[in-house]
């Protein structure tokens, strides 16, 4: 039988022994407004950027339902409706210089506007609803990749 590794071992082998796979989730009202937050210093990297949602994908969990947890966990908030827009490869740096490479799962999720609120103060230093032609700077370094990518289905299902 297989020894299970702890969480602490895969979040520092995640993207770097290994591809890690993370599920990212544009929130949205159904009003055109797009939810964010701004990453704080305790966040993993790209402190003081404006971000969409995520994470790291759970073994045992589908994909859709991990979104439906980070979701929760994250923002406090039950999504109605979530969609798969795509996928991504996606290649940094990690601040210390070590490559990194992650695959993301892209996904666009309606949420009641008054139930969101962010569930992880620490991790963010500040959050609002955007539309996506007036989103906040800076953004976080894979938001444009992904916005280009996906613009014209992300514009579809906010409206």
């Amino acid at each position: 039988m297989f020894e299970k590794l702890s969480p602490d071992i895969l979040r520092r082998h995640k993207g770097t022994s290994f591809v890690g796979i993370t599920t990212c989730f544009v929130c949205h009202d159904g009003c055109g407004n797009i939810f964010m937050a701004k990453r704080s210093k305790n966040a993993r990297d790209e402190h003081g950027n404006w971000d969409i949602g995520g994470g790291g994908l759970k073994w045992g969990i589908t994909a859709t339902d991990n979104v439906a947890r980070e979701i929760k966990e994250e923002y406090s908030a039950t999504p109605t409706e979530i969609t798969f827009l795509g996928y991504r490869d996606v290649f940094r740096k990690l601040p210390d210089g070590t490559p990194n490479h992650w695959l993301a799962l892209d996904f666009i999720a309606l949420v009641n506007h008054d139930e969101v609120k962010i569930n992880e103060p620490d991790m963010f230093d500040n959050s609002g609803w955007f539309k996506i032609d007036n989103l906040p700077t800076p953004l976080h370094s894979q938001l444009k990749i992904l916005f280009e990518k996906y613009k014209p289905e992300i514009e579809l299902q906010i409206k």
